[in-house]
């Protein structure tokens, strides 16, 4: 059982996104960086800073 783990893939989809990397092992993808960015900023926790504010109190 994962551990207080919400089920909310339907929220968090990137539709479309399809990542490659090629013979020379660059990452080839049809959506842009910035996307990419905006997409995982609104839907991923940044645990350093997360982490690095509690140290600050």
């Amino acid at each position: 059982m994962a551990k207080g783990k919400k089920d909310n893939k339907s929220d968090k989809k990137l539709e479309g996104f399809n990542i490659e990397i090629n013979e020379f092992g660059e990452i080839i993808t049809n959506t842009p960086v910035e996307e990419l960015n905006e997409f995982l900023n609104k839907n991923l926790e940044d645990k350093k800073l997360k982490d690095n504010s509690l140290e600050e109190e």
